[in-house]
This record gives structure tokens, C-alpha cells and sequence, in this order.
């Protein structure tokens, strides 16, 4: 058998800072943990806002017991970066970066992970039991409006400086969307949005919004509430708002309206999804297995939908709580040949 194929005691799907958890808490006890991911080490992480603030302080972050200085009040991305490759190299993470999740056959106690690498070459791994902490933050929140295929729109927002003196329009009204029209704007662009509510959400942060309020007063920064982009085209935008639709000109567009989990690959898994209830998934909140045997849950994607609920301040505490229940479990279970 090949170490691609050796059999781990958990394999955790989602190398972010509450994967890195999961694992780290089954290695203290004693198992065998083996992290996959599409991307790199913390992948969402990398794909912030390259001068991005966090909006808690760097205790708050720490998995693993281990501190996370800062001279910031509020760390940046780059410093949590850094601070999980240390954790990551400390407690030495079989991390398998760039590995895509094909399939999962099997059953508890036996699980078969297959992946694809960055060059369709196939993999397999095989553990006993599996957590699932990938996250939300791959999967966009679509317009699914004419032109949203075009190459001048991101759903992602990450350097103000390519975009200086150019019309861009920044779609949405929660904070990334604040942050990325404030940052454009501080760096040259000429920027709109537009925010299908009547202001922006009162979910952004309290240092932020009389920022942005201020530069809208100002003519700083142009604004369309109660408005939806009804199309984008190579030179243009039309937006129907309170006053008829209008038209004008666009080069770069950044809808930033929101992430979901994958709850595709979960339901692909077995695991039930309450669509009375923002397509929680079925989890017991002592261990976090859900309803598929020896299939856990981590993160974010506990809360379905509920997206603002769970962060990496209380994701991280996770990892303990399915550690405990290995514990129990996996001394019960023999480990297959």
C-alpha cells in the first residue's frame, strides 16, 4: 500500500484555520490526521483583501494553544498567514495542498477520499472517520444576470491599484463591499455601488459605515439603494433603481454579495439539509457527527446559511469537541487492514 493510500484515523476536508484545528485536537489524542484542500494552507484566508484588517484581536484566532503576537490591536491577513504556517509547522500537519475532492465511498470506519491534483492526476486516501470544514467561502452568491460571465467581473476583491481612474462598481451592502468601494475609492477609482436595500447592512462594522456613509454625502462615492444591476455589458452597467433605470459607464465590476457552503458535496455525502431551517445540516451539537456515521462537521458549514454565526473565534473550538468523541469511538473501532 502506498502512503497515498495508508489509512489515516481522520481525514479532515478544508485546510482553513478550523480544519488546521480538527486536526491538530485528534493528533493530541493520539490519531493519525490527514488535512486536504482544494487550495493552499488557509485558503480563504489567501483570497482576503490583500491589506485586509480582521475585525478581532489575534487571541481570538489562536488555535492549538499557541499565541498569536501582533503589535495590531487587529492583525491583518498577512500576519494571520504567517501565524498558521508556524501553527502548521509545529504541530507538523500532513497538509495535502491543491487536491481537489473527486469522490467519498465507504462507510464508518473505512472511508475512500478521492482527489484530483492541479494536473487531473487521481489520488486516493482512506481514513476512518472524516470532517468536513470547508468553509463558504468558494462558493459566490450569483447575480445570474446578462454579462456577469464577462471577464471585467470578480467576485472577489483583492488590490485597489490595477483599478486607479477607472469606473468600477462595487455590488452589495454588507462589509466587503464597504471595505473594497472605500479602498478603491482612497486609491483612485471612481466608484458606484449598488445595494438592493434601502442603506447599507447593519452588519457593517461600526468604524466603517460613517466612513462610507460620509464619502456618499460627499459625492465621494456614488450610491443606488433599493437598486439591482439588471445587466452588465463590455463598456456599460444598467441598474434599475427607485427612479427608472439608468445606464452608465463601467470598466470593472466586483459583485461582493455573499458565499455559501457547498451543499451539493454534503448532500453528495448523505448528510441531511433542513430546508425549513436555512439548510442546516443535521449534526448533533455534543460531537458534531452528523447524520452519516463517522462524517463530521466543522465550521461554518454547521450553521447552513447561517453564514454571520460561526467564525474562526468559535469554529475553532470544533476541533475538541469531535476529538472527545474519537476518543470514545475510534478506541471501539478496529482499524482496518
Amino acid at each position: 500500500m502506498s502512503e497515498r493510500e495508508a489509512i489515516a484515523d481522520l481525514l479532515v476536508i478544508g485546510a482553513g484555520p478550523t480544519g488546521m484545528a480538527c486536526a491538530i485536537e485528534a493528533q493530541r489524542a493520539g490519531f493519525k490526521a490527514v488535512l486536504i484542500d482544494k487550495g493552499c494552507l488557509c485558503n480563504s484566508l489567501f483570497h482576503y483583501p490583500s491589506n485586509m484588517t480582521f475585525f478581532t484581536t489575534p487571541e481570538l484566532l489562536e488555535i492549538g494553544d499557541l499565541p498569536f503576537s501582533s503589535p495590531n490591536q487587529k492583525p491583518t491577513r498577512n500576519e494571520a498567514l504567517e501565524y498558521y504556517r508556524k501553527v502548521a509547522e509545529h504541530y507538523s500537519l500532513d497538509v495535502r495542498q491543491y487536491e481537489t475532492v473527486d469522490r467519498v465511498t465507504g462507510s464508518d470506519g473505512d472511508f475512500t477520499v478521492c482527489t484530483v491534483d492541479r494536473f487531473q492526476r487521481s489520488l486516493t486516501h482512506r481514513a476512518r472517520k472524516l470532517v468536513i470544514a470547508t468553509g463558504y467561502y468558494d462558493l459566490p452568491n450569483y447575480l445570474r444576470i446578462p454579462g456577469e460571465d464577462l471577464n471585467k467581473v470578480f467576485h472577489y476583491y483583492h488590490d485597489p491599484h490595477p483599478y486607479y481612474d477607472l469606473e468600477v462598481l462595487v455590488i452589495g451592502g454588507k462589509n466587503s463591499a464597504a471595505i473594497a468601494a472605500l479602498d478603491l475609492w482612497r486609491h483612485g477609482a471612481k466608484v458606484t455601488l449598488v445595494h438592493r436595500g434601502p442603506e447599507m447592512h447593519r452588519h457593517v462594522k461600526y468604524w466603517i459605515l460613517p466612513d462610507f456613509n460620509n464619502r456618499v454625502k460627499n459625492g465621494e462615492i456614488t450610491a443606488y439603494f433599493n437598486s439591482n444591476v439588471l445587466s452588465i455589458a463590455e463598456d456599460t452597467v444598467s441598474v434599475a433603481t427607485p427612479d427608472g433605470e439608468v445606464t452608465f459607464a463601467n470598466q470593472f465590476v466586483f459583485a461582493l454579495t455573499g458565499y455559501r457552503p457547498d451543499f451539493e458535496f454534503l448532500e453528495a455525502l448523505g448528510v441531511k439539509l433542513d430546508d425549513a431551517n436555512d439548510r442546516c445540516p443535521a449534526c448533533d451539537p455534543t460531537t458534531l457527527e452528523s447524520n452519516v456515521p463517522g462524517v463530521y462537521l466543522a465550521g461554518v458549514v454547521v450553521a447552513g446559511e447561517r453564514t454571520n454565526e460561526i467564525f474562526i473565534e468559535n469554529g475553532r473550538f470544533h476541533g475538541k469537541q469531535i476529538a472527545e468523541d474519537l476518543q470514545t469511538k475510534l478506541a471501539q473501532t478496529p482499524v482496518s487492514s
